[in-house]
């Protein structure tokens, strides 16, 4: 079966559906699509049970009748440069933005970037050399997806950057995320990851920033969420059932974008703020990944004859937009995971063990409304939080500290014993609630 999908209207919930608590204001579709202009279109490839990849396509604007891109100021930032990012020098050096963006895997970055040529040239046949120049070194970014798709295939073909090219051009606002275009056969922090998306609206500047990302790195014992040391404490509860190698391999691409005027050094000091956003979830950025990113500003360039004239922000105005670009990688990154569904893949059961049990425990123990230990985890620091600020108050006006309440002390037995009493229903939901809010 080969699954061609373009950008549809989701109907899963996603990570700030669930209730997990991010900081930030989203635009309309929580979307790198609410900076105006961009597409996003994708080629998904699921064939047998061994081929598990595919390609996504950005346009930074939308695509003028000829299929040319205005040109957007923009830059870029390796956090570990174990990956690659064709074209990435010209755009570095002439500060521009000229094409579309492709993502697919490691092993697919060369017909990526034949195919897109192609695909500009076929749409102008009397293409001048000088329109041509803007697209012959395309920008195609990269991930590793061996573990679940046979790399030895080389699956993507011309026609699948094709139809992620066209989808782009026709696609509305909304973004599916999970196992889709290049993102089809990623895993993230050892549950199955893929293709991510967020936005931020930016009030004090009247501007947005929004971000994409194809989710390939981490191992399971970082995993932090809002805060909440998950990973860990999943695998407390003995939840290490991985049989792919717990390692921090894989990449991460993140494509950032504003309608803030800024120009190219500006970009760069944005796109090193994607770093903290992996910092939040608990990434190391290993040796081995690939974490590299690009920021662009779609805000206009004027055009005059001889001369090129921009407004930027100064500098000191940027802290806004280094604060969303932060809430917006963290919360991308999860709801690629939350999207994102058990895949088996290229050597079937042993990477079926791994996908299925851990993300299925992964939808249960966050997803799951009515008893999550991701929130009993949220409910623990909340009140260790007023507990702190009670025995602030009660130190500040008697001069005399209480001793502390000791907690986690046996917490992770003492709540699996609940749940499981709660589940074989020898406890009412009422019940089961008072006795973990006591436990906490």
């Amino acid at each position: 079966m080969v699954c061609h999908c373009n950008t549809l209207e989701s109907k899963k919930p996603r990570a700030r559906d669930l209730g997990i608590p991010f900081d930030g204001v989203p635009g309309k579709y929580n979307a790198i699509t609410d900076v105006d202009g961009i597409q996003v279109g994708f080629s998904t490839i699921i064939e047998g049970d061994s081929i598990r990849t595919g390609v996504t396509a950005i346009f930074p604007r939308r695509t003028n009748s000829d299929r040319s891109q205005s040109p957007c100021f923009a830059n870029w930032f390796s956090l570990n440069g174990n990956g690659e990012i064709t074209g990435i020098h010209r755009l570095a050096e002439s500060g521009l933005l000229t094409c579309p963006i492709l993502i697919t895997n490691t092993l697919s970055v060369g017909i990526c970037r034949d195919s897109l040529i192609r695909w500009f040239l076929q749409k102008n046949q009397n293409c001048p050399v000088d329109a041509l120049i803007d697209v012959c070194l395309p920008i195609v970014a990269e991930t590793w997806d061996g573990y679940l798709n046979d790399y030895h295939v080389f699956s993507v073909k011309e026609e699948h950057v094709f139809e992620a090219l066209n989808n782009a051009e026709k696609s509305n606002g909304f973004i599916r995320e999970g196992n889709i275009g290049g993102g089809t056969g990623m895993i993230c922090f050892g549950f199955k990851g893929g293709t991510g998306t967020s936005s931020r609206k930016v009030d004090d500047l009247n501007y947005t920033v929004g971000v994409l990302v194809q989710a390939n790195f981490g191992r399971k014992k970082q995993l932090i969420i809002a805060g909440v040391p998950v990973g860990k404490e999943m695998l407390e509860m003995g939840m290490n059932i991985s049989a792919v190698p717990d390692e921090d391999a894989g990449s991460l691409i993140v494509i950032l974008a504003t309608d803030a005027p800024l120009l190219p050094h500006q970009l760069k000091r944005l796109a090193t703020r994607v770093s903290l956003g992996l910092g939040k979830l608990g990434s190391i950025s290993g040796d081995s990944s690939g974490d590299i990113f690009l920021a662009f500003s779609t805000a206009t360039i004027s055009n005059v004859p001889m001369m090129k004239t921009a407004e930027f922000l100064p500098n000191d105005q940027m802290n806004p937009l280094f604060a969303a670009t932060i809430q917006c990688v963290e919360e991308a990154i999860v709801n690629a995971m939350i999207a994102a569904e058990t895949m088996v893949g290229y050597n079937g059961a042993q990477t079926n063990n791994h996908v299925e049990g851990c993300h299925h425990r992964l939808n249960n123990d966050l997803n799951n409304v009515v008893h999550p230990h991701f929130y009993i985890f949220i409910h623990v620091i909340q009140n260790d939080y007023a507990y702190n600020l009670a025995i602030s108050s009660c130190h500040l006006a008697t001069g005399i500290l209480p001793p502390r309440k000791k907690l986690f002390v046996n917490r992770n037995a003492r709540l699996h014993n609940l749940e499981e009493r709660f589940k074989h229903q020898t406890l009412i939901l009422n019940e089961y609630l008072e006795k973990v809010m006591r436990l906490i």
